[in-house]
């Protein structure tokens, strides 16, 4: 039977050395991630972060690089070099704007369709597997201390 939110908490203030303990398994999640991106590189030829891309373009076709950066947080230089690498691969095609001509807009390739739609072995199975383990306000509570996190760590000290 699950804890109570106020119970969970006062065990885990009763535990020595919780800030270490919660970021060893922050490590733990952050070398899963790394293991399973390279085995993503292995068997379907892109990264996590560049199926992410790839998967944001499935669904968004015809984005700009800033829309990309901004609907996944990730930093313009990194994605940069996650375009160049996926447009070299043939996963992804650039076009120039219709209206702005200094802007480009990226799409699939044919064979980043087929990356796009592959399931099995991905980075987002096994998370669609770990979500559909727990219940909604559990998913809830994570999504907010994630959040928390990453303003926390985003912080200039």
């Amino acid at each position: 039977m699950p804890l109570a939110l106020g119970q969970v908490r006062a065990e885990r203030s009763q535990l020595s050395g919780e800030t270490l303990q919660f970021m060893q398994k922050l490590w733990d999640l952050a070398h899963a991630l790394d293991v399973r991106s390279k085995r993503m590189a292995k068997q379907l030829g892109v990264t996590g972060p560049q199926r992410l891309v790839i998967r944001l373009l499935g669904q968004t076709p015809d984005v700009t690089p800033s829309d990309i950066s901004r609907t996944l947080g990730m930093h313009s230089s990194t994605l940069t070099g996650i375009l160049a690498r996926l447009e070299r691969q043939g996963t992804i095609e650039r076009r120039v704007d219709d209206v702005d001509r200094r802007r480009v807009r990226f799409r699939l390739t044919a064979r980043g369709a087929q990356i796009d739609r592959e399931r099995k072995g991905t980075v987002e199975a096994a998370v669609r597997r770990a979500l559909g383990r727990v219940n909604d306000a559990t998913v809830e509570v994570a999504v907010r201390l994630l959040e928390t996190l990453t303003e926390e760590l985003s912080r200039a000290d």
